[in-house]
C-alpha cells in the first residue's frame, strides 16, 4: 500500500480527513481497529477525485455508512475508509418522486416522504443506518424491499458516474449485485401518493413492532444472519440452544436470538468466535447452514 496515494487523499480532499481512526466510533458494535485514513467528501466529485487516486495507487477502500450490517476486525483496515454523511441530497420530484442520496438516514427519508405524502418507505422508518446501506444489502421488512422501489441507481464504478434503471439491477434477498470497487450514491425512487395521516400510522405501527422484539439494549449490528428461505434464523439459533450465550464480551441477545451484542469490552475475535459457535450448533440441531447479513472487513 501506498502511504504516499494516502497522503495525496488527504491533501487534495476538500472534505474531512482523519488518520488512523478508531473505526469503532463509527460501528454499531462500538468494536473495531484503526482505518488508515477515514475521509467524509464534501460532494460527489470530491468522492471521484479521492477514488481514482486510490484505485490508481492500488489503495483498498470500503463505504462506511451508518455502520449497521458492519464488523471491523481487532487489527483495523489497511486503506481508506469513506463515509458518504454529506451525500444527503432529499427532494421530492414531480410524479411521486423522490430523489435521494447515500448518506440520507433512513428515518430521516421516511419522515419528508411522509411530509410530502409520498408512500412506499414506510418499511424503513425502523431500520438504522443510511439509505446507502439500505441499497446496497436490498433491506427489508413487513414484505418490502428498497430496490423494488428503485426507478434509477447512480454509482460511481472504476471514477465513472453510472445511472441504471431498477430493471437493469440484479438484486435479491439482502444483495444487489455492485461491480468490486462500485459506490452507490444515489437513487430515485418511485412511490405513490397517500394521505399522510395513513403514512404515518403505519410508521408507527412499525415502530412500536420492531421496538417491542428488537430492544436490545446494548451495541449491536442489527440481524447477524441471513434468513435462510422459509425459516427464521432467530427460531434456529433459539432452537440449538444459544439464546443468552456469551463469549467474552459478545453475546446473543436474550431478547431477539439474531442480534449478536456488546455486553461491554467486546472485541471482534469475541464475534467472529461466537458466530461461528452458533452456525454450528444450527447445523448440529437443524441442518442449516447459517449465513451472515454482517459484513465482516479488515485484519485479525
Amino acid at each position: 500500500m501506498s502511504r504516499e496515494g494516502l497522503d495525496r487523499v488527504a491533501r487534495e480532499l476538500r472534505g474531512e480527513v482523519k488518520r488512523d481512526e478508531p473505526l469503532a466510533a463509527h460501528t454499531a458494535l462500538r468494536i473495531g481497529g484503526p482505518a488508515d485514513l477515514f475521509i467524509e467528501p464534501d460532494d460527489l466529485d470530491d468522492l471521484r477525485g479521492a477514488v481514482e487516486i486510490l484505485d490508481a495507487e492500488g489503495i483498498g477502500y470500503f463505504v462506511v455508512g451508518g455502520g449497521y450490517n458492519l464488523l471491523v476486525r481487532d487489527g483495523g483496515f489497511r486503506g481508506c475508509a469513506i463515509s458518504l454523511r454529506r451525500l444527503d441530497i432529499l427532494r421530492p420530484l414531480p410524479g411521486a418522486g423522490l430523489e435521494v442520496g447515500a448518506g440520507v438516514h433512513n428515518g430521516m427519508l421516511c419522515r419528508v416522504a411522509a411530509e410530502s405524502c409520498l408512500s412506499g418507505v414506510e418499511f424503513l422508518c425502523g431500520i438504522p443506518g443510511t439509505f446507502g446501506g439500505a441499497l446496497a444489502m436490498n433491506a427489508g421488512a413487513h414484505g418490502g424491499e428498497t430496490l423494488r422501489l428503485v426507478e434509477s441507481l447512480v454509482t460511481l464504478r472504476g471514477g465513472v458516474v453510472v445511472t441504471r434503471s431498477g430493471e437493469e439491477l440484479e438484486f435479491g434477498y439482502r444483495y444487489l449485485k455492485l461491480a468490486p470497487g462500485e459506490i452507490v450514491v444515489s437513487a430515485l425512487l418511485r412511490l405513490k401518493e397517500a394521505e399522510r395521516r395513513d403514512i404515518e400510522e403505519r410508521m408507527a405501527g412499525y415502530l412500536s413492532h420492531r421496538g417491542g422484539a428488537q430492544r436490545v439494549a446494548f451495541p449491536s449490528a442489527g440481524s447477524y444472519f441471513k434468513n435462510p428461505p422459509g425459516q427464521q434464523a432467530w427460531r434456529l439459533i433459539e432452537k440449538a440452544g444459544m439464546r443468552g450465550v456469551q463469549v467474552g464480551g459478545a453475546q446473543v441477545s436474550e431478547v431477539h436470538a439474531n442480534f449478536l451484542i456488546n455486553r461491554g469490552g467486546a472485541t471482534a475475535t469475541d464475534f467472529l468466535a461466537l458466530a461461528a459457535l452458533v452456525k454450528v450448533r444450527v447445523q448440529e440441531t437443524s441442518s442449516v447452514e447459517l449465513e451472515e447479513e454482517v459484513r465482516v472487513i479488515g485484519e485479525g
